[in-house]
């Protein structure tokens, strides 16, 4: 499997394969972007990465309206200034 692959759980237990298609920090707090590897319109889903102290970070998915605008806007403007 690649290394920008990862498998996530959904809220009924069943194994959902993810592309992490970016990571970035926004007022000292990490973010990543990820889309399902299955899915055909492209969607994309915006997760927190937590660091609890142990060896692997958690991801939490943003269920706040504003932050979830607040990232996607720094994300676009990351992607602006890249190109």
């Amino acid at each position: 499997m690649e290394e920008n692959i990862i498998v996530l759980l959904d809220e009924n237990g069943d194994e959902i394969a993810f592309e992490i298609i970016a990571d970035f920090e926004v007022n000292d707090q990490e973010y990543a972007i990820l889309t399902p590897v299955d899915d055909e319109d492209d969607s994309a889903l915006i997760f927190k990465v937590v660091d609890q102290g142990d060896d692997e970070p958690v991801l939490e998915y943003l269920s706040d309206e504003d932050e979830f605008d607040f990232v996607a806007k720094a994300y676009e403007e990351l992607m602006d200034d890249e190109e």
